[in-house]
Order: C-alpha cells, then structure tokens, then sequence
C-alpha cells in the first residue's frame, strides 16, 4: 500500500503481524523489499474479548446473557447511537462550557 509523501518521497506501508513477548517484537514473517534498520512504528492490539470465567461466569450464564441482549442489538447498533461513542469527552467538553 503506498503510503504518504515525505519531503518528496513515497513512504511505502508494509503491514506484518507479530506478538509483543519479552520487550521485543517476534514478527510472523520476515519482510520482504525492507531494508535492515528501516524506522517502524507499531501499534499494540488489545485483545476485544471479555474473560467471562474469569468474572465467575460459565458457558451456560454467557449463552443466556447473550439471548437476553439480543434483544437490545438492533438499537444499540442504529447510527442514533453513535453519540454514545465518546460519551464522557462529549461531557467533559460540556463542563468547560460552564
């Protein structure tokens, strides 16, 4: 993917997975067309589940919270929802305003 252009030259975006482990980063391939030291910035990916046995639940108190939410998924999904996105900056803004 090309990327920006830096003081007139392309900068060229090359993606490659990779785990954070022992305060260095272990790709899952080796780059191809990357020179040795070429600058790198990286982005750490949190994971986006929720260990529910961790917090005392079971498969079976999941699939049941689970069946009572669907309920719930249509709204919070509509784009009238989406002011709920950054609620707390949207309320700290309005406290400034005070």
């Amino acid at each position: 993917m090309r990327g920006p252009v830096v003081q007139g030259v392309t900068i060229i975006l090359t993606a490659i997975r990779g785990t954070y482990r022992d305060g260095k980063i272990e790709l899952t391939e080796i780059p191809i067309y990357v020179r040795e030291e070429t600058l790198v910035v990286v982005t750490f990916l949190e994971p986006t589940y929720i260990d529910l046995r961790a917090r005392g639940i079971d498969e079976a108190q999941a699939a049941d919270l689970r069946a009572r939410l669907a309920t719930f998924v249509e709204d919070w999904e509509s784009p009238e929802m989406n002011i709920y996105d950054d609620y707390d900056a949207a309320r700290a803004s309005l406290s400034t305003l005070i």
